[in-house]
């Protein structure tokens, strides 16, 4: 059985609809709010069916010199057009993400993964230094 971390893909996001495109800036200073956004499907759009879908985002950070990531947001996307009348009958989607304001003292890396019900887990990273 393979470890969860051999399970999980990366690429550039402008090239896979998969990747969650990591938007943050890449300063931020010392216990100011910052914004981070992570889009799935942000140059290449995603498909957003009944079948096929992204079924969440969840953003990490890493802080320099500390062993593990805080997970700051985690977003389900739960609307995939499915309803009573059947498979991509509804005129109801969400699309896949998720803006968070998060503060923090420490330099380090921004993780976003996201999970799609057909091709797995996806993973990409952005790092902010903070002053």
């Amino acid at each position: 059985m393979p470890a969860l971390k051999e399970l999980i893909q990366s690429a550039d996001w402008k090239t896979e609809k998969h990747i969650p495109a990591v938007d943050a800036p890449a300063g931020a200073k010392k216990g100011e709010w910052t914004k981070i956004t992570a889009t799935v499907g942000k140059e290449i759009a995603h498909p957003n069916t009944t079948a096929h879908h992204i079924r969440w985002i969840t953003l990490f950070f890493a802080p320099d010199g500390e062993k593990f990531p805080y997970q700051i947001a985690r977003a389900e996307f739960a609307a995939h057009g499915e309803s009573a009348q059947g498979a991509d009958t509804s005129t109801v989607y969400t699309h896949p993400e998720v803006t968070v304001n998060f503060k923090t003292d420490k330099s380090g890396t921004i993780i976003a993964s996201s999970y799609c019900n057909i091709h797995g887990l996806w993973e990409s990273s952005k790092r902010i230094d903070v002053k």
